[in-house]
């Protein structure tokens, strides 16, 4: 077996389902000294295939400050050390605050990006988010909470202009007022796909017209760990198809 070198490996541990790990994500995993995973958002089955000497230490009772310092101190003491997040790396992680301490500090790290919950879902449902000549843009957003505030110039009702296909992460708190935003553009009978705990054991997924959006969600009480994907391509026309794989469309490796 190779051994790690003494650094910071980020992991997006993918929505839940052990499966999805990527390979490179897996091997880490299962050879790191210590792993430090975010307990309520990360299933323990992720961890089934750790060293059984490893380290495993939850983070959800921890503030990052006291995280960092775990961290820091076990590279120092060489070890390999993983921060374990949910989902991918680049959305809604708060690795950068992480990283600028890591590089005052001098620490090695590494980023092993992860599934993202929206990527899981459209697989789960069966359906691409883009299709030609109905929608071609996937935008990836939230809506302000206590945690955290969305610019001013990315206001949900502004993204909803654009009648693309929406991914709002973290708004199950606020899914009346997400709803309001989102019906100033989209018709009342848009799809949307409710989306609880993707790759869980217990996750739910409910297609609904927008309207019904946050009737449902309250119904089923449906607080955390809640994906939604607004677009017109859950109930697509069926006669739009790529052009790419097309007879009549020649390309660098199909010439004419």
């Amino acid at each position: 077996m190779t051994h790690l070198k003494p650094a910071v490996y980020f992991i997006g541990a993918g929505p839940g389902d052990p499966e999805l790990l990527t390979l490179k994500a897996y091997k880490i995993i299962s050879q790191a000294d210590v792993i430090l995973y975010a307990n309520s958002l990360v299933p323990q089955q992720i961890l089934k295939d750790v060293r059984d000497d490893a380290n495993i230490i939850p983070t959800g009772n921890k503030t990052l400050e006291e995280i960092m310092i775990m961290m820091i101190e076990k590279v120092k003491n060489n070890c390999s050390v993983v921060r374990l997040h949910s989902g991918d790396l680049t959305l809604y992680s708060a690795i950068h605050e992480q990283i600028q301490r890591l590089l005052a500090e001098n620490i090695p790290f590494e980023l092993i990006p992860g599934i993202s919950a929206f990527q899981a879902a459209a697989a789960k449902i069966g359906t691409e988010l883009t299709i030609p000549d109905l929608v071609q843009t996937i935008i990836l957003t939230r809506i302000s909470g206590s945690a955290s505030q969305v610019p001013d110039t990315e206001e949900l009702s502004s993204l909803a202009a654009h009648q693309a296909s929406l991914c709002l992460y973290l708004a199950a708190r606020h899914v009346e007022t997400s709803q309001e935003k989102l019906l100033k553009y989209y018709p009342p009978n848009t799809p949307v796909a409710i989306c609880f705990r993707i790759g869980w054991p217990d996750e739910k997924i409910r297609i609904v017209p927008l309207e019904k959006m946050a009737q449902v969600t309250q119904a089923e009480n449906l607080i955390r760990t809640t994906l939604y994907l607004i677009s017109p391509a859950l109930n697509p026309s069926k006669n739009s198809r790529s052009n790419l794989y097309h007879p009549d469309h020649f390309h660098l490796f199909r010439p004419h």
